[in-house]
C-alpha cells in the first residue's frame, strides 16, 4: 500500500457522502475538513444536521483525534469547520422549529434541541479531548445567530473580508443562548459582547477583525489559502502555540455548567415570547431563506429599522 501521508494535496472523503455534514482528510498536512452541507430549505442547524455532526465528532473524540481512511489511521493536527453553501456559512438555529415548539408549549423538545447545540459546541471548545489539535473556523459566507456562535467555538477564526456575521436574536426579543455570550466575552470583553448582542447588528468580517473577533482576515475567495498560510506560518512554533491556546482555557475556562446554565435561561426566555415576537421571528426566518436563495448579503436583508426585508 502506498503511503498516503506523502501525497501532497490529496483529500480523502470519509463517512457518508449524503450527509449534511461532510468530512475530508488531507494526509500530507493532517488537516480534517468538516463542511456544513444542508440538503434543503434555509441553511440552518436542523436537528438532522446537528445529529450528524454529533455522530461524527463523538466518534472522532472517542478515537483520540484520529481518523481511518483507505485502510490507514491518521492523527489530525488541525480541524477546520467550513461550509459547502455558496455565500453562506450558516444562518443559525432552526427558527421554524423554534416557532413550532414555542407555540406548542413544548419546553422539553426546545431544551433538547438547545442541549444538542451545546453538546456539539462544547466538544469543539474542548478540542475533542485532544490538546494537540487546533480548531479553525473558515468563514467564506455569512454567519448569523447560531452560525456565528458555531464560528466562535474554534481556536482561530479565518474569514473573508466581505463576509457578514451577527446576532440578530434581539430583533425578536431573545438573545443568543448557545455559546455567544461566553465565547464573545472571552474574545472582546463582557461589555463589548453585550453591546454587540443588544445591537442586533450585522457586521463585516473586516469590522469584526478590527474588534478582535476575527483572527485572520482573508481576501474574498482566498479563505482556504489563508488557512493554509496560517498553518504554514505557525508550523515551526506549533508546540508553543498549542500550549498557549490551551493556556487560554485555564485563564478563561468555558465550562459545561456555564453553557448549560445560559441555555436554561434561553429556553425560559424563548417560552415567554409573545405572538408579536414570534411573528418577527417568522419574518426573520423568511428573510434568512430569501438570503440563501437570492444571495442577498446579510446586512441588506434588514431595513434601517432593523426589521427583515421579508416583512415588507
Amino acid at each position: 500500500m502506498s503511503n498516503l501521508r506523502d501525497t501532497v494535496g490529496l483529500c480523502i472523503p470519509y463517512g457518508s457522502t449524503n450527509s449534511q455534514y461532510q468530512t475530508e482528510f488531507e494526509p500530507s498536512s493532517g488537516i480534517l475538513w468538516g463542511y456544513l452541507n444542508p440538503r434543503e430549505g434555509a441553511p440552518c442547524f436542523s436537528l438532522g444536521m446537528l445529529r450528524e455532526i454529533a455522530a461524527h465528532d463523538e466518534a472522532f473524540a472517542a478515537n483520540n483525534g484520529r481518523v481511518q481512511a483507505n485502510g490507514e489511521t491518521f492523527a489530525v493536527s488541525t480541524y477546520v469547520a467550513a461550509s459547502r453553501t455558496p455565500g453562506v456559512f450558516s444562518m443559525g438555529g432552526d427558527l421554524a422549529l423554534f416557532m413550532l415548539l414555542i407555540r406548542a408549549r413544548d419546553r422539553d423538545a426546545l431544551a433538547a434541541y438547545a442541549r444538542l447545540c451545546i453538546d456539539n459546541l462544547y466538544r469543539r471548545v474542548q478540542n475533542y479531548g485532544c490538546p494537540t489539535i487546533t480548531t479553525i473556523s473558515l468563514v467564506q459566507g455569512d454567519a448569523l445567530g447560531g452560525g456565528f456562535e458555531s464560528v466562535l467555538s474554534s481556536d482561530v477564526i479565518v474569514a473573508e473580508e466581505s463576509v457578514q456575521m451577527g446576532l440578530p436574536e434581539i430583533l425578536f426579543n431573545l438573545f443568543p443562548g448557545m455559546g455567544a455570550c461566553s465565547l464573545l466575552a472571552r474574545r472582546i470583553g463582557v461589555r463589548a459582547a453585550e453591546d454587540l448582542i443588544l445591537s442586533g447588528k450585522i457586521l463585516t468580517a473586516a469590522e469584526l477583525h478590527r474588534m478582535g473577533v476575527v483572527d485572520v482576515l482573508a481576501t474574498d475567495g482566498q479563505g482556504e489559502t489563508a488557512v493554509r498560510n496560517w498553518i504554514a506560518r505557525n508550523a515551526k512554533r506549533r508546540n508553543g502555540l498549542q500550549a498557549l491556546l490551551r493556556a487560554r482555557q485555564f485563564m478563561h475556562p468555558v465550562t459545561r455548567q456555564e453553557l448549560d446554565g445560559i441555555v436554561a435561561l434561553w429556553v425560559d426566555a424563548a417560552m415567554r415570547l409573545g405572538e408579536r415576537d414570534l411573528r418577527m421571528m417568522q419574518r426573520l426566518a423568511r428573510a434568512q431563506l430569501s438570503m440563501a436563495e437570492t444571495a442577498i448579503p446579510a446586512a441588506q436583508a434588514f431595513t434601517p429599522e432593523g426589521e427583515p426585508l421579508a416583512a415588507a
